[in-house]
């Protein structure tokens, strides 16, 4: 049996737009109104995803009378980066795509980001649709408008905030999905339990083993769930300058590691769950969490098919070089690194600890 489709609305003024969560949903764009109208698209996808996707959803928007291009794009995060970002520019030329040419974003985060990017420099901004097929794009990276790529020296500190006019998250497509890419979406899902929701952390708690089994039941509710309480986010803090930085909770750790192993070593999941220990460890040692929370954000964590403890970035000094890498991170002020910290489950604030104390955090919380 079905579950029923879920709509969630990000409330952005002009740039208000919805959040479309069920199955079977490319078959049924027709039916919604709120699809950009045009005579062109550029669908782009990655070898992994068009081969299973690609030519159902061109099929679906030719029917609506739309000419359909195609830009494939190679796999994987160590891809998010100019060279890349250009073969969709180099599409949409070649095809003499023009203003109204509306991009979809097939694939997982690197796809969207790289996508809504795109859409936000062709001819100053295109309209573009976000189409997620991995648990992590369909809970976080596809709402909220955020785009980028990689800079080798710092994650994601090449982009712009460009929302998106629809988001289709199709649960249909996570039965394709890899067993260490749905662990690695379930990072982005646990963290809205200690940002902003106990209660759905607790759920989240007595139904990991239904969620990491596919029950499609149990996927509905936790994407309808961390899209609303991102959607509640955004609206107050479009472009996170303040608010929506809570988001964020366990990345300043996280994009270290996956900056200093090397793009795509780790998936963007693993290097957040890490973080998030990390993140919580450091809350508890400033006086602001017990040791019971950290021992249920661990022990869930695990339970998801996360690693709870940090790689070695460097056999020298490690700690110096998380801290090196950190202070690129993007909520860095006056070269002070900034951590979103629980303080009290169900409570994020954004704020600096002495460099001391965080050595002391990576260094119990990192293995080799």
């Amino acid at each position: 049996m079905n579950v029923p489709t879920q709509s969630v609305n990000i409330d952005l003024g002009e740039r208000s737009y919805r959040i479309s969560i069920g199955e079977g949903l490319f078959t049924t764009l027709n039916a919604c109104a709120d699809v950009p109208s045009t005579d062109s698209a550029l669908v782009v996808s990655n070898t992994t995803v068009a081969p299973l996707y690609i030519q159902e959803l061109k099929s679906v928007l030719a029917g609506k009378g739309v000419h359909v291009h195609e830009a494939i794009l190679p796999d994987g995060e160590a891809h998010k980066d100019w060279q890349t970002l250009n073969l969709i520019f180099d599409a949409l030329l070649t095809h003499g795509c023009d203003r109204k040419t509306v991009l979809y974003a097939l694939g997982g985060g690197v796809i969207g980001d790289m996508t809504g990017f795109a859409a936000a420099c062709y001819m100053r901004g295109v309209p573009f649709v976000q189409v997620p097929t991995t648990l992590l794009a369909q809970v976080d990276s596809s709402v909220g408008g955020k785009t980028a790529i990689n800079h080798p020296l710092g994650k994601n500190m090449i982009g712009a905030f460009y929302q998106p006019r629809l988001v289709i998250c199709d649960l249909s497509t996570l039965d394709t999905l890899p067993d260490r890419e749905l662990s690695a979406g379930l990072a982005e899902v646990i963290k809205y339990g200690p940002i902003a929701d106990m209660a759905f952390f607790a759920w989240l708690e007595a139904h990991i083993d239904a969620v990491r089994a596919r029950d499609r039941a149990a996927l509905a509710h936790v994407v309808c769930r961390c899209c609303e309480i991102k959607a509640e986010v955004v609206a107050q803090d479009e472009r996170e300058s303040g608010l929506r930085a809570i988001l964020n909770f366990g990345h300043t750790f996280g994009h270290a590691i996956e900056t200093g192993l090397g793009y795509g070593a780790w998936l963007h999941g693993e290097g957040v769950a890490a973080g998030m220990v990390m993140a919580a460890e450091l809350s508890q040692r400033l006086g602001m969490v017990d040791g019971e929370f950290v021992r249920r954000l661990r022990s869930l964590i695990e339970r998801a098919g996360l690693p709870t403890q940090g790689p070695v970035l460097d056999g020298g000094d490690n700690a110096g070089r998380y801290l090196e890498l950190m202070h690129v991170d993007k909520k860095a002020e006056a070269g002070e690194i900034r951590f979103v910290l629980i303080d009290g489950p169900g409570r994020a604030v954004v704020r600096s600890a002495p460099d001391a104390l965080v050595r002391d955090v990576i260094d119990a919380c990192c293995v080799a």
